[in-house]
């Protein structure tokens, strides 16, 4: 099995950062968590299961 990569470079990854090579490839990819660039889908039945219900 290949050595895995640094999924923002393709750099072989380092341990102490893993899955990335290195401090700054882990924060280029926080980065783009908080500006919206990655995303988690989410269905209205995901949505739902923390809402009240509603009373009648």
């Amino acid at each position: 099995m290949s050595d895995p990569k640094c999924p923002i470079c393709g750099k072989p990854a380092e341990p102490k950062h893993r899955p990335f090579c290195s401090p700054r490839c882990a924060d280029v990819d926080l980065q783009r968590w908080f500006t919206g660039r990655y995303v988690v889908p989410a269905s209205e039945d995901d949505e739902a299961i923390g809402a009240a219900p509603d009373d009648e």
